[in-house]
């Protein structure tokens, strides 16, 4: 009598579906069925349509590291980002891997927690294993930055560097007529609730409220550094009211966020007793209570161009330079005349 519980033998693994196969279920070259799958556009589309659908009914996966054996490039792009949980990173992301897809590459996303050490050691880790860096909103100087430079291609988003191509939101303008907007309504003192102190980002907005605050004979002072966190942006309240400010520009949208939710458990009125605004517009800052007043950027059209100027660098047709998108001031219920100057006609 067999033994019922004698051990089931085990299975054999499936063998990996290769290029060689594809082709020769479709009837072409493997360099053909190589370049429909991994370089989109090089042969007919009627011809990447068929492969594309063998590759997919046979169960192909693609093998980076074969693939690198006779290029040296693996079709891997690595997106570094100072804090996945920020609804701006959400956007960067939508629109690299949009991009990314297009041309054929791996988009892998790494955190690094608003973090410059953390974010120098993801870089040199991954160097080995991906064609090219997109740093977003990096926290790491110009000399960090040159260092992963010189082992795969960089491209920066909101952060400008000689040695890598950089995508960056112009918020001047915006943030210009956003002090003209506050004089307007009489505000005289203006507090900018400031982000962390390795920001590129927020060196240069500073720069611009400083000197247009200036401009108008207004007096701004800068609260921090602090790090860019609905609860950095409340726990600033008692700081920004000891200011006497009677506007606050914080560094973005979540400290905005904050520091109105905070504002209005002290039961204080936004914008009767203060006027507040962020930068981003992020999702869910038209929800708030007032809806906050904003500067906008084209954030998934960056994550895009981003991708578009790796694949440039990676075919030799890009060196270092800047690519430049507008912003957009959006005026909401947040912000008002100041105090003093209610009721006056």
């Amino acid at each position: 009598m067999p033994n019922e519980h004698s051990a089931t033998p085990p299975r054999t693994p499936a063998r990996r579906v290769t290029i060689y196969d594809i082709a020769k279920h479709v009837g072409v070259s493997p360099s053909t069925a190589s370049r429909a799958l991994h370089k989109p556009g090089r042969v007919s589309k009627a011809t990447e349509e068929r492969i594309k659908r063998a590759a997919a009914e046979l169960g192909y996966r693609a093998n980076p590291a074969a693939r690198a054996l006779p290029t040296g490039r693996t079709g891997t792009i690595a997106l570094l980002v100072a804090d996945i949980t920020n609804p701006v990173s959400f956007e960067i992301v939508r629109g690299a891997e949009r991009e990314a897809e297009k041309h054929g590459y791996v988009l892998v996303t790494s955190e690094f927690r608003e973090d410059h050490v953390k974010e120098a050691s993801r870089a040199h880790s991954l160097a080995p294993s991906v064609d090219a860096f997109v740093l977003a909103s990096s926290r790491l100087d110009d000399e960090a930055i040159a260092k992963i430079a010189a082992l795969n291609p960089v491209v920066t988003i909101n952060r400008e560097s000689p040695s890598a191509f950089s995508v960056l939101a112009d918020h001047e303008p915006a943030l210009r007529e956003l002090v003209r907007t506050l004089a307007a309504e009489g505000h005289e003192r203006l507090c900018y609730l400031a982000g962390p102190e390795s920001s590129w980002t927020d060196a240069r907005r500073w720069s611009v409220i400083e000197a247009a605050a200036g401009e108008r004979g207004l007096e701004a002072v800068r609260l921090g550094p602090n790090r860019p966190t609905r609860k950095a942006g409340s726990a600033a309240l008692e700081a920004v009211r000891a200011t006497g400010a009677s506007a606050v520009l914080a560094y973005n949208d979540i400290m905005a966020i904050g520091l109105l939710t905070a504002a209005r458990d002290a039961r204080l009125s936004v914008p009767g007793d203060l006027s507040i605004t962020g930068i981003d517009d992020i999702f869910g800052s038209d929800f708030t209570a007032p809806p906050l007043t904003t500067i906008a950027a084209p954030l998934e059209d960056m994550g895009a161009a981003a991708i578009r100027h790796v694949h440039a660098a990676l075919s030799g047709e890009r060196e270092p330079g800047t690519d430049t998108y507008p912003t957009q001031l959006l005026m909401r219920g947040s912000v008002g005349p100041a105090p003093r100057t209610k009721g006056k006609k």
